[in-house]
């Protein structure tokens, strides 16, 4: 039986990561500075996960933990956690305090992620072009030179983590636990917005 473990999340949508990658915060709300303080007293976890229109979440994230830490002047905390493992919600805790904390047990899933990787039925130039082109048609300005000396592994997770899609998609790709799969989907969503772009339909 998978053991449960409780878990401080951060409900935000739009933003998703994965394990072995890392996500730059700046906290500044108080419930979320009071989250920081919980984590840093325990193991440094946090869960990221999306919430939906109606303040539900779903039931798939990632945890990570706190790798480094700053506090500014002004009292905001600048975090980065580095991607440890997914997380699928088994139920929300009722708390007295500011932030939202659920109990959690490991996606097995999503484990060892990386290891199912395929270079060989992986298309890195067709990604990268794709990939540009969408970039380029929303932020024309953006210096995307860095792009192809990113290796394979993580240009598919950063790809997934940047780019601007719809809440209900990125979620999509989170639970997708198969990276040439990933790759793939990824490409089928470049077509689909670059479409709606061409058309001057909003992306956001």
């Amino acid at each position: 039986m998978t053991k449960s473990f409780l878990l401080p999340i951060f409900p935000l949508s739009g933003v998703i990561f994965y394990p072995n990658t890392n996500l730059p915060l700046n906290i500044f709300e108080d419930r979320y500075l009071e989250m920081i303080d919980y984590a840093l007293s325990r193991d440094k976890a946090i869960g990221m996960i999306q919430s939906m229109d109606n303040d539900k979440l779903y039931k798939v994230g990632c945890f990570g933990k706190i790798t480094s830490f700053d506090e500014t002047e002004d009292g905001r905390y600048i975090i980065n956690l580095t991607g440890k493992n997914y997380f699928n919600i088994t139920k929300e805790l009722h708390s007295s305090k500011k932030f939202r904390i659920v109990e959690a047990v490991i996606n097995k899933e999503g484990e060892n992620l990386d290891l199912k990787f395929d270079m060989n039925k992986f298309n890195k130039d067709l990604l990268i072009d794709n990939y540009c082109l969408l970039i380029k048609k929303v932020s024309p300005e953006i210096n995307l030179s860095f792009i192809d000396k990113i290796e394979p592994i993580t240009l598919i997770k950063y790809m997934a983590m940047s780019c601007p899609f719809s809440s209900a998609d990125k979620q999509m790709l989170l639970e997708t636990f198969n990276l040439n799969d990933l790759s793939n989907k990824l490409l089928t969503l470049f077509d689909f917005y670059l479409t709606k772009e061409n058309n001057n339909i909003s992306i956001n």
